[in-house]
């Protein structure tokens, strides 16, 4: 039998079905599982052989889910445009000529960077994700990849779906079970009929997931509507790609009632990136509206150069401040429905609700230890009529408040360091990484006289 560990706090945050909040609480893990949850008294005088960890001076909640991230280099290199001719100028042009060496050092950048702000599940759409998958293995933290796949003649520089099946066949269930290999598309316009189907027969072939960029500026109304005589939402539903066993997408911006109403029906879930869509001036998602219908949504940073950080606190204050923006409502978007979101939101986005998203017994061991002794989290109520720990966590918090993250029963951060990695290697061995890839992508540029054709055109 492994041996137990007590971690108590000043407060537990469960986000079970009750939002139950513990004052002195504490949390048993055996293993790689939570075994208990309670007062810590209690579970003193239950667990008497436990070894004891004092998170006093901070609260225990689960580990943040990020629903839609990208690995990548290009922090603050790729500014002030509109998602596609983002696209076409900076992003599309990078994926040319990036390699397997770059692309797993930006994993690995990228997922430290999470970790150490409380992040335990990344969803990454990159490129190379063998790379990806060595990089949470030695990062330590859950992982469901989203190759960047390209499946159309015009696209062959992305990911193919024959690298798509190769990640599937050798590292689905990799570092421990940590890894959760998913079918991508970057998008549907980047496929073709045959691509399409390819893709929809990979997640049913081997039982999991599709995932894909969707509705996420208005510009792409008129040209699903161009290509498939629909709006996008139904678009997808003639196509398949609701057929397969789990199908999420990002962004969903640009919905009707109608397709919200859809997506509910279909048990489609979505990665809400508010800092991303404003960034970008995609516009506001009907996030209020599709968890009113029952869509599950989870909470995304989208990447590194599009945010431009993977803090998922400030994006749950984003999401927040925006949703009552949108609404012209106060009280929209609370913060526990935030908080919700950004923790069972996203594991029942996933299909994961039954391992993570929440500290409950049986559960995975994914928890963060937030400071609770800082002008960011004063005044402190745990509980009683002024109980303000939601609200904190959501409006106030940063990533670097976090000072523990244990995932899998494992502690990958300890006093807001990383345990096992040195983070001023992994920053070095990015920046090193970075000349070549730009001064490659200025020659591509230069060689297509700087204009890499766009998206927007017939491919089907």
């Amino acid at each position: 039998m492994p041996a137990s560990t007590l971690l108590f706090a000043d407060a537990v945050i469960t986000m079970d079905a009750a939002r139950t909040v513990i004052p002195d609480g504490a949390v048993v893990v055996t293993g790689d599982h939570i075994t208990a949850i309670g007062g810590t008294d209690e579970l003193r005088s239950r667990f008497p052989d436990a070894t004891e960890v004092d998170m006093s001076g901070r609260l225990l909640m689960p580990g943040l889910i990020n629903t839609h991230s990208h690995s990548g280099l290009l922090r603050g290199t790729a500014e002030h445009l509109p998602v596609w001719e983002w696209l076409r100028v900076h992003i599309d042009p990078m994926h040319r000529v990036l390699t397997a060496d770059e692309a797993e050092a930006a994993s690995w950048l990228c997922y430290a960077e999470s970790v150490l702000a409380g992040t335990t599940t990344v969803v990454d759409m990159w490129r190379f994700m063998d790379r990806s998958v060595a990089a949470a293995t030695g990062i330590g933290n859950r992982l469901v990849t989203v190759s960047y796949v390209g499946a159309h003649p015009e696209h062959d520089y992305f990911d193919s779906l024959d690298d798509n099946e190769r990640l599937l066949r050798q590292c689905q269930g990799a570092a421990d079970g940590r890894v959760n290999v998913w079918v991508g598309l970057e998008h549907v316009f980047y496929a073709d009929d045959a691509g399409r189907r390819r893709a929809i027969d990979l997640a049913r072939d081997y039982d999991t997931g599709f995932y894909t960029h969707c509705s996420e500026s208005e510009i792409e109304l008129a040209e699903f509507d161009r290509r498939f005589g629909r709006r996008p939402m139904f678009a997808l539903e003639s196509l398949g790609f609701f057929d397969t066993p789990r199908t999420m997408l990002a962004h969903a911006v640009w919905l009707d009632a109608a397709e919200i109403e859809h997506l509910a029906q279909r048990g489609v879930g979505v990665a809400h990136n508010p800092v991303s869509n404003m960034k970008l001036a995609s516009g506001v998602a009907p996030v209020a509206a599709m968890l009113d219908a029952g869509v599950a949504v989870g909470i995304g940073t989208d990447g590194e150069k599009e945010n431009n950080n993977l803090d998922m606190f400030e994006e749950m204050k984003a999401a927040s401040l925006l949703g009552k923006l949108a609404a012209n409502d106060a009280a929209a978007m609370d913060s526990w429905t935030v908080l919700e979101a950004a923790t069972m939101g996203g594991a029942r986005a996933l299909g994961m609700e039954t391992d993570i998203g929440s500290l409950e017994v049986g559960k995975k061991a994914d928890l963060i230890a937030v400071r609770t002794g800082t002008p960011r989290m004063t005044p402190l109520f745990r509980d009683g009529p002024f109980a303000n720990l939601h609200h904190n966590l959501v409006h106030a918090v940063r990533g670097s408040d976090v000072d523990l993250t244990m995932i899998d029963g494992r502690v990958v951060v300890r006093d807001g360091r990383l345990v096992d990695n040195d983070l001023p290697a992994i920053i070095a061995r990015a920046r090193a990484a970075v000349p070549g890839l730009f001064a490659r992508r200025a020659q591509w540029l230069a060689s297509h006289d700087g204009e890499p054709k766009g998206v927007f055109h017939e491919q089907v």
